[in-house]
């Protein structure tokens, strides 16, 4: 296969003012074949600052590396690692002398028991970042996301109770701000590591209080999402917006927030030793095709919004591979977006169509990889476990494996650390365009300025399908979607203005 080769005149763009995003495509299902090491081919344009000129061929199985994402990816500033480290600690000791060091992790939240269920649901629809609604009927949010919950709640606690009868996500996650903090007193920082929920206890609200209360004056916002979207990250860091603008203390607390980590070393390292140790299990590791299967969007949060997610996740995936390429690990693998809801378009290729197709193709061994997880819950221990495994044999493929969560792994919690001990000397006076040489598409910085930055056009996302089809078509199910919608909103704008109707005669709306 032919890839173009691309370039671009340094003098067009700046890299503090555009930002070279990777191109790279998964791997097309429809090469693959039964014989080959890795037949899965995929192109990938280059950011101009990784070659004068390139090849336009591409080697099979070989992957061309933007030079950022080639080098130590536990760098900020292009230099040793270990000076880099050994910098930070110098700066970080520095700080920490008369200052008080926090660390706040952020993440998802999930029910701990089967009664907590609904309401995290309600939590979640509530949010508009999850359920975005016409600045007309956004008065609507809580009541839709009240019928939803009730709606959903009996589906969802199944699922919950298959896995124990609630999720250990935040057993998993208060397990790894323990560890991080032992890694950090280990490197001479001080600090108090904090777990701040979106959706469910301990929320960041709760987190930002206990933080104020032990007079925390320099904070470090780590979100445990190795990458960067809108809907995760950053709704979060919207909440958080609000809360420091809101508040005296935090408005003159100095803080910097770490958006993404996907580009780590010990992350990549991390991952592909867990890899390595699942594919070994099989009887023939080498047929094995490795499975990245990662949390979908929407496909207009990236198309239209501007979300760096599919770019970082694809780019995630790339540095995987070369590792594993470094140790003769040359498996053919594919990428793939699980957990769709909704009528609108997410990323493709979904999970379950390409398992299918996988089987298709007649691929008997599949190692299923959850690259967008650090822990374990209800999408890896059910949806992809459950679900997603039962399919596959459906499908015809013989052997299944899952590469575990990283959870509290050494490698991966002493690289958050060391992500931690970087950050410090930037505590306070960050600004996107001084942050030329960082390893990420999404620089450290501020939560205002990141929003501002990553997420301008958060208030206006489009209509995901433009076209209006007639027939069984995508379009089409779209398009009745929304139908079915605006029925919904029709019926809670009536409930809503007259009191009565079916919610609340079944008491999910007070009377």
């Amino acid at each position: 296969m032919n890839c173009p080769a691309i370039t671009a005149s340094p003098s067009s763009c700046s890299s503090s003012s555009c930002s070279s995003y990777s191109t790279f495509r998964p791997p097309l299902l429809s090469q693959l074949s039964n014989d080959s090491q890795r037949s899965i081919v995929h192109c990938s344009r280059l950011p101009f600052e990784a070659f004068a000129t390139t090849s336009s061929n591409r080697l099979l199985g070989k992957h061309s590396l933007p030079l950022r994402a080639a080098l130590v990816t536990s760098n900020p500033l292009n230099i040793s690692s270990t000076s880099v480290i050994s910098d930070a600690i110098s700066s970080a000791s520095v700080i920490t002398d008369d200052a008080k060091i926090g660390v706040l992790l952020l993440n998802l939240g999930g029910p701990e028991t089967l009664d907590d269920v609904q309401p995290f649901l309600f939590n979640l629809f509530a949010d508009p970042d999850i359920i975005r609604l016409p600045p007309l009927f956004q008065f609507l949010q809580k009541p839709l996301a009240q019928f939803i919950s009730v709606a959903r709640a009996p589906k969802s606690k199944e699922g919950y109770a298959s896995i124990g009868g609630g999720s250990p996500l935040r057993h998993i996650t208060d397990a790894q701000a323990e560890e991080l903090r032992k890694s950090l007193w280990e490197k001479n920082v001080p600090a108090k590591v904090y777990v701040g929920m979106r959706y469910w206890h301990p929320f960041t609200e709760e987190a930002i209080e206990q933080i104020k209360r032990d007079g925390i004056t320099k904070l470090v916002v780590l979100p445990l999402y190795p990458q960067f979207s809108i809907s995760t990250s950053g709704s979060s860091l919207r909440l958080l917006e609000r809360i420091f603008r809101e508040d005296e203390y935090l408005v003159n607390m100095q803080h910097t927030v770490i958006p993404s980590w996907y580009q780590r070393e010990g992350y990549i390292k991390a991952m592909a030793n867990l890899i390595q140790s699942e594919l070994e299990k099989f009887g023939s590791p080498s047929q094995v095709v490795i499975f990245f299967s990662a949390h979908g969007v929407p496909l207009a949060y990236v198309e239209e919004a501007g979300d760096p997610y599919k770019a970082e996740m694809e780019e995630c995936v790339d540095l995987i591979m070369e590792e594993l390429d470094k140790r003769k690990i040359t498996n053919a693998y594919t990428l793939a977006y699980q957990s769709r809801v909704g009528p609108v378009e997410w990323l493709k290729p979904y999970t379950e169509e390409a398992i299918t197709e996988l089987g298709k193709k007649g691929v008997e061994n599949l190692l299923a990889v959850p690259i967008s997880f650090v822990s374990e819950h209800i999408e890896t221990l059910e949806e992809i476990d459950v679900e997603y495994k039962e399919l596959a044999l459906k499908s015809g493929i013989k052997n299944w494996g899952r590469v575990p969560a990283l959870g509290t792994e050494p490698m991966f919690i002493s690289d958050l650390a060391d992500a931690v001990v970087e950050s410090l000397p930037y505590v306070g006076a960050m600004a996107v365009s001084n942050l030329e040489a960082r390893q990420s598409l999404v620089p450290l910085g501020s939560v205002e300025e990141l929003l501002a930055t990553y997420d301008s056009q958060r208030r206006e996302l489009p209509a995901p399908v433009t076209m209006w089809e007639w027939g069984w078509t995508k379009s089409a199910e779209t398009w009745n979607g929304r139908a079915a919608m605006l029925a919904v909103l029709a019926l809670l704008v009536l409930e809503v203005t007259t009191g009565k109707g079916f919610l609340h005669q079944w008491g999910i709306l007070p009377s």
